[in-house]
Parts: C-alpha cells; sequence; structure tokens
C-alpha cells in the first residue's frame, strides 16, 4: 500500500503546524491564518473563518498576549498548566482545517490522534524543561527558555507550510534531544542527591 502524496503533505502540514503550538498556542494559528488570508493555503470548509480579518486580529492580539505572558516569572510556570489541554486542543484544530481530502472520520481520528498528540508532547516537553529551569536557575534561565520557545514556534509553523516533511524531522529531534537533556539533568540530580 503506498500512502498518495496529496494525502501525506496535508497530514505531514497539520502535524507540523501542531508541533508548533505546543510552543506556543497562539503563534502558529496566526501564522496559519495570515497563509490562509493570503491565499497561499487552503482550509476545510469548516475552517475557511481562520482564514478571515477578524480571526487574524484576534489571532494577533492572542498571540502577542501569550507571547508577553511567558517573560513573566511565576506567570510563565501557571501559563504551562493551561496551555497543555490548549495546546493539545489547538493541535487538533489546525491539522483537521488542512486535512481536506480524508473521510471525516479518518480525518478528525488523525488530528486528534497526530495533531492533538504531538501538540501534546510538544508543550509537556516545554513544561518540563520550565520546570528544570525553574528549579535549578530559580527562574532566571526562563527569559532564554521563552525566547527559544517563541522561535522554535515561528520556525516550525514556517517550515511546516514551506517543507511540511523537514518540519516532522525537527519536531522529532528536538523531542529526542529534550527527553535525552531531561534525562541527563534528572541523573546529575539523583547523583547529587545520593
Amino acid at each position: 500500500m503506498t500512502l498518495d502524496f496529496d494525502v501525506a503533505m496535508p497530514v505531514a502540514l497539520g502535524i507540523g503546524l501542531a508541533a508548533a503550538t505546543g510552543f506556543r498556542v497562539f503563534l502558529p494559528m496566526l501564522v496559519m491564518s495570515a497563509a490562509a488570508y493570503s491565499g497561499h493555503l487552503s482550509l476545510g470548509e469548516n475552517f475557511a473563518w481562520l482564514g478571515t480579518p477578524q480571526a487574524l486580529i484576534m489571532l494577533a492580539a492572542a498571540a502577542a498576549a501569550e507571547i508577553l505572558a511567558y517573560y513573566i516569572p511565576g506567570v510563565d510556570n501557571l501559563l504551562d498548566t493551561l496551555a497543555t489541554p490548549a495546546a493539545f486542543v489547538a493541535g487538533t484544530v489546525v491539522t483537521a482545517a488542512v486535512i481536506t481530502d480524508l473521510p471525516p472520520m479518518l480525518k478528525w481520528t488523525t488530528a486528534v490522534i497526530a495533531g492533538g498528540g504531538v501538540a501534546g508532547l510538544t508543550q509537556s516537553a516545554t513544561a518540563l524543561l520550565r520546570a528544570k529551569s525553574t528549579l535549578f536557575t530559580g527562574g532566571m534561565g526562563n527569559a532564554l527558555l521563552a525566547t527559544g520557545e517563541l522561535g522554535g514556534s515561528l520556525l516550525v509553523a514556517l517550515l511546516a507550510l514551506a517543507a511540511p516533511m523537514i518540519a516532522l524531522i525537527v519536531v522529532a529531534l528536538f523531542l529526542w534531544l529534550v527527553f535525552r537533556l531531561v534525562r541527563h539533568v534528572t541523573r546529575r540530580s539523583d547523583t547529587s542527591k545520593g
């Protein structure tokens, strides 16, 4: 069985955008909205509202507020608690919005499992990194982490639009590196206690 290119690319695009929502919930949705509004991205008919000027304005305001809030100590950790379920929902929505050529049952199953799953996994990884940063730096390193997440979100969202398969490779590499780093830091912490 071969995977049809016309099906694989929208799925990869959706998963790439979903992963970007794991870094920042609203920024990838803003990028997707801008691409749809400018005619560079086709959305499913139920998601055409994402390409409207109203959605663009709303998502720009939400993205700006989210970006700024992650630079406020204490608020960043609170946001991670709220962003985890929000990233799952946003990942599901962006994935479903760009998958237009699958039957509804398969589309939504893919959106929930792949889109929501990778968004939740990416958000969980960044929340874990922030928790470790807060613990080891007293929150002083969190601004650097917030900047990295912002850059990662924008990079992955734009890369997903330009080269979806490469975006998936970048996300897989990021997740692998994060889990190796967390495992290393946890082992070092356990060794210093013992």
